[in-house]
């Protein structure tokens, strides 16, 4: 127990997170709860995020001094060195096997585990919330949520899309943050996997929020929606208590939908079920993911749908060894071995798949040994601008007659790339009735 000035005991906490979730449950569960002392974060996913302070600008009065963000290896010693009484488990995409062997190590240090109801830290909304999430990384949440953006435009209402947090940078910049330009991004200095999310929707003449503080960007958001579409991330749980779910799932992973912590919770709680990529997966794992959700969610509504995967220029493809990069944490934490790139350049009649490791640069080197499943792909990452330019020396150093990438965003806009280059784009389509456009109008009426 911790002791403050008034002579109160407060029960001592540490908060296990990804720089996402983490700060959220912090702000609207711990913050100026004066049952507890929050004595650090630890964190895990994220590279470079460990060793930085939650600053006192976001904790409260409670914390004047910010609150520490220490690495996710010494959970175990910053439990018995500081006597905490409560560790919190909040981040997302976790194998429920990996979720309790945390709990054993929290547990046999003497402190209690503890995650926190998917509900309790919801944010309640004056206008109507249409949330999107999924039961993994890489289903496709992105391309959905443009879609209802689509399809509440068509409905005559004003839209805004609230991103799932993405703070990388100086957190004191990012408490509240709106996209609505190009120009907004590059002011904000995000990084490419904040790009990846951004850009498709400001293109598109969307307006989209991120920050930290989600009651703040909620409440700025609401003065310029009708309607407020929660795009989620991972296979996170809303932010925001939602008049209609979405949930996202995915047949290349079929099973993972019971597997992995918070994406089963996503599961029980979906309105609408979209089984996404049927074009490109076995018809027999698409029917396991129907039958699942059948029997763990009867009232669910299932949507069939396609990840279209549209090449720049396909005739560039055929014939070439061809180095993919696919979209960096589906294939790391999101463990997808393969994505868009791969299937356009199967599709396409590519040669051959570079394997870029022979030629990985700095800490790339780094991400395929915490990965070393990623196999003959190059996930595109970019959390700092070491990290861009070691992906930019690995693309050039390759030995490719083709670079097929297949991310949401144009790398050759970020990365000086001097070898031809073919995009791919991936987008949302429907694959039979219910439209995903027909239940949304009937869940909302």
């Amino acid at each position: 127990m911790f002791q403050d000035k008034k002579g109160e005991h407060l029960e001592k906490v540490i908060i296990m997170g990804a720089a996402g979730r983490d700060f959220h449950n912090f702000n609207v569960y711990f913050r100026d709860n004066p049952r507890y002392k929050v004595i650090g974060f630890t964190a895990t996913q994220i590279p470079d995020i460990e060793g930085r302070l939650y600053p006192a600008e976001l904790a409260g009065e409670m914390y004047p001094e910010g609150i520490p963000i220490h690495s996710d290896e010494k959970l175990a010693q910053l439990i018995r060195e500081n006597d905490v009484d409560l560790v919190a488990f909040s981040y997302s995409d976790v194998p429920h096997l990996e979720v309790m062997h945390k709990a054993s190590i929290v547990t046999a240090n003497g402190a209690d585990f503890i995650m926190i109801g998917a509900s309790y830290t919801m944010i309640e909304s004056e206008k109507k919330i249409v949330s999107v999430c999924a039961v993994r990384t890489g289903c496709g949440k992105s391309q959905t949520s443009r879609k209802v953006c689509q399809i509440l435009q068509k409905m005559g209402k004003k839209v805004v899309l609230v991103r799932h947090p993405m703070p990388y940078g100086d957190l004191t910049k990012q408490i509240v943050q709106r996209f609505e330009t190009i120009e907004d991004i590059a002011k904000h200095n995000c990084t490419i996997e904040e790009r990846e999310e951004y850009e498709p929707v400001v293109t598109m003449g969307a307006v989209i929020y991120a920050g930290i503080d989600y009651e703040k960007i909620l409440r700025e958001a609401e003065k310029e929606a009708d309607v407020i579409i929660w795009d989620g991330g991972n296979n996170d749980t809303p932010f925001y208590r939602s008049d209609v779910q979405i949930v996202v799932f995915d047949p290349h992973r079929a099973g993972h939908e019971t597997l992995y912590h918070p994406g089963e919770t996503n599961m029980h709680m979906a309105d609408i079920a979209v089984i996404n990529k049927i074009d490109s997966a076995e018809p027999e794992k698409v029917e396991q993911v129907r039958q699942t959700i059948t029997a763990n969610n009867p009232d669910a509504k299932i949507v069939m749908a396609e990840s279209a995967v549209l090449a720049d220029d396909e005739e560039k493809i055929k014939g070439k060894s061809v180095l993919v990069i696919e979209d960096g944490p589906t294939l790391t934490h999101g463990e997808m071995a393969y994505g868009a790139g791969t299937i356009a350049a199967k599709r396409y009649g590519a040669k051959t798949l570079v394997d870029p490791r022979p030629w990985l640069s700095g800490t790339l080197k780094q991400t395929f040994a915490d990965y070393p499943d990623i196999g003959v792909l190059l996930p595109a990452m970019g959390y700092s601008p070491e990290q861009i330019k070691d992906m930019e020396n690995t693309i050039n150093d390759s030995e490719c007659d083709l670079v097929l990438f297949a991310t949401p965003i144009d790398l050759t806009s970020i990365l000086d790339i001097k070898k031809p280059t073919v995009r791919v784009r991936y987008e949302y389509k429907d694959a039979a009735e219910p439209t995903l456009e027909q239940i949304l109008r009937e869940k909302l009426k």
